[in-house]
C-alpha cells in the first residue's frame, strides 16, 4: 500500500531526509493512544510501519488487517519485540518496544538492531530525555520492560507538547517500575553511553572498555569496500556488551562483544555457516544472514580461499620440480646405457683395448619440500592473554572457565601459583543466591552448574551446564555471571556453584 508509514519513511530515506522530533511526536502520540485503547479492549496485534496507514491531515492509524500479519520486510521486523519473533501477535508490553523502535527510526532513519547508535550521535541537539525514553522502551527482556502505553504516550507528549493533543492522564513512573519489577535499562537494545573517558579520569575502568588492537597502517587504503567495513565496525564498537553467542559443532561459544566476535571471525574460528544468537533480542540465524557480520565473514572466507589457492600452487610447483628432476635422472640413465653399449661394442669389435669398466656408485638425489603453512595458535583460537600486571597474566574476556584456567597456567612461571586470594564465602555471597539469573526463565526442574574464572573482579571465563541441557538458559546464566562485580584481585580464582533441581 502506497499510503503506509513504511512507504513514507522509505521515500524520506531515499531523499536523505528524516522527520523532526516535532513531526515524529505528532505521529506517535495518537498512535500510542490508539494502540493502548485497542489492547484495553482485549486485542493483540503487531505494530510496524507497514501496518500503519495515513488517513488525513498527517494523521496515521493502525490497519488491523496488516497488523495481524508478520511484517514483510527486515526494517519492519526490526520493530518487533524479541519475544514476538518466534510467533504470536503482541500484547501491550511488546508494543511498548514497537513504539520505541518507531521513534528511533522516525528521527534517525536507522533501525533498531546490532550496530545501532545512540540518537545523540546521529541527530545534533536531540534532547537527552529522548534517549532515556528509548532506553526504557527498548529493553529486550519483557520481564524488565514497562507495559503502560498511556504512560509512554504521556512521556512522548512532553517531548513536544504542541505537536499533538494531550493523551489521557497517566502515571509516568510506570516507565521505571510497576507491579513488583523494575525496568532494567542495562538490557536495552540502545547502546550504553560512552563513559570511558570519565572512568579513566577517576581511575575506574569498565570491563567493557575494549578496542581491537590494530597494527601500524602501511598505507592509506582508498578501497570503498574497506571504508564500508570500517564504518560498520565503528558502529558495532558503540555497544561493548558481551551479547553474541556462536553455536558451532553443537556447542555454545561466548558470549562475545561485537568487537570480540569480529576478532574470532578474522582469525577463522567462526565461519559464515556457524549460527549466531543475539542474547538480547534472541534473534538466531547463520552469520551469513546477519547484515552487520556477514561482510566480515565473507572477507575472512576470501582470505581462506586465497591461502588455499596459494598452497595448491605451491604443491603443483613442487610436484613439477620433482617430475622434471625425475625425467632428467631417467634421461641421464638412458644416455649412460647408450654409452655403456658403445664401450662394449668398441671393446669387442675393435679389440684394441682390454680395460675393465667398474661402476663406482650411484648418486641419488632425494628432494623433500614441506608445502604446509607453519605457525602456532592456542587451542580454541583468539587472544586469551592480553598482557600482565604485577607478574600475573591478564586474561581476555569471553572465554570458557576451562580455557581461562588453561591460559593462566600456560602463562604462569614455576613458583607463582598459590592459594586463592578471595575466600569461598565471598564468592558464595554473590553466586549462591541465584537472584542474578532470575530473568533467565530457569524451570524448577532444572539443575545448574556454574564454573567462573575470576580476575580483577570480572568473570573472564564462564562455563554453565544445565540438566536437562538448554542452550538458551545456559547462555543467559553465563551472561548474568559475566555482569557480576566480584572482589578484585590480580590472581585468577576459580569458583564453582551448583543449583539442584527442586523435588
Amino acid at each position: 500500500m502506497d499510503n503506509t508509514l513504511r512507504a513514507h519513511l522509505d521515500q524520506l530515506r531515499s531523499d536523505g531526509k528524516t522527520l523532526s522530533l516535532h513531526q515524529a511526536i505528532a505521529i506517535l502520540v495518537p498512535l500510542t493512544v490508539e494502540t493502548a485503547q485497542r489492547h484495553a479492549a482485549g486485542m493483540r496485534f503487531y505494530v510496524h510501519p507497514s501496518a500503519i496507514v495515513h488517513v488525513q491531515n498527517g494523521q496515521y492509524q493502525i490497519s488491523l488487517e496488516m497488523a495481524q500479519q508478520m511484517p514483510p520486510t527486515s526494517r519492519d521486523r526490526a520493530c518487533l519485540a524479541p519475544e514476538e519473533r518466534s510467533g504470536g501477535t503482541g500484547n501491550a508490553r511488546a508494543n511498548v518496544y514497537a513504539i520505541g523502535a518507531l521513534l528511533y527510526e522516525l528521527i534517525t532513519s536507522e533501525v533498531v538492531g546490532p550496530g545501532m547508535r545512540r540518537p545523540s550521535e546521529l541527530v545534533p541537539g536531540i534532547p537527552p530525555v529522548v534517549e532515556e525514553i528509548l532506553g526504557k522502551a527498548l529493553v529486550a527482556d519483557p520481564s524488565h520492560r514497562p507495559d503502560d502505553l498511556f504512560a509512554l504516550a504521556q512521556a512522548l507528549h512532553h517531548l513536544a507538547p504542541t505537536a499533538s493533543g494531550a493523551p489521557p492522564p497517566a502515571d509516568e513512573t510506570h516507565l521505571d517500575h510497576d507491579n513488583g519489577f523494575t525496568v532494567d535499562v542495562s538490557m536495552s537494545m540502545l547502546p550504553p553511553t560512552q563513559g570511558a573517558v570519565a572512568r579513566r579520569a577517576t581511575g575506574s575502568v569498565s570491563p567493557f572498555d575494549m578496542k581491537v588492537v590494530e597494527g601500524r597502517k602501511k598505507a592509506v587504503i582508498r578501497d570503498e569496500r574497506v571504508h564500508e567495513l570500517s564504518a560498520v565496525k565503528a558502529q558495532l564498537e558503540s555497544d561493548p556488551r558481551p551479547r553474541y553467542v556462536v553455536v558451532k559443532s553443537g556447542m555454545d561459544h561466548g558470549p562475545f562483544s561485537a568487537v570480540e566476535l569480529l576478532q574470532q571471525i578474522a582469525t577463522h574460528n567462526f565461519v559464515d555457516a556457524d549460527v549466531l544468537r543475539d542474547s538480547l533480542s534472541n534473534d538466531e540465524r547463520p552469520i551469513s544472514e546477519w547484515e552487520q557480520f556477514a561482510p566480515f565473514a565473507e572477507q575472512s572466507r576470501l582470505h581462506r580461499d586465497i591461502r588455499a589457492e596459494k598452497e595448491a600452487l605451491e604443491r603443483t610447483v613442487v610436484k613439477e620440480q620433482r617430475s622434471t628432476r625425475g625425467k632428467a635422472f631417467f634421461g641421464i640413465l638412458i644416455v649412460g646405457a647408450v654409452l655403456a653399449v658403445a664401450v662394449i661394442w668398441f671393446i669387442k669389435v675393435r679389440g684394441k683395448k682390454n680395460d675393465d669398466v667398474a661402476v663406482h656408485g650411484d648418486t641419488a638425489v632425494n628432494v623433500e619440500m614441506d608445502g604446509a603453512l607453519k605457525g602456532g595458535k592456542k587451542a580454541g583460537g583468539g587472544v586469551r592473554v592480553q598482557g600482565s600486571q604485577g607478574g600475573f597474566p591478564m586474561l581476555a574476556g569471553g572465554q570458557s572457565c576451562e580455557s581461562a584456567q588453561g591460559a593462566y597456567v600456560e602463562e604462569m612461571k614455576i613458583g607463582q601459583r598459590g592459594q586463592a586470594d578471595i575466600t569461598a564465602g565471598q564468592y558464595g555471597a554473590l553466586l549462591n543466591s541465584g537472584s542474578y539469573f532470575s530473568g533467565c526463565g530457569v524451570p524448577d526442574s532444572m539443575s545448574i552448574n556454574i564454573c567462573a574464572a575470576v580476575q580483577n573482579g570480572r568473570a573472564v571465563g564462564v562455563t554453565v551446564t544445565t540438566s536437562p541441557p538448554n542452550g538458551r538458559v545456559a547462555s543467559c546464566v553465563a551472561s548474568s555471571v559475566r555482569r557480576l562485580n566480584f572482589p578484585s584481585h590480580p590472581k585468577l580464582d576459580v569458583t564453582r556453584t551448583s543449583f539442584a533441581a527442586a523435588r
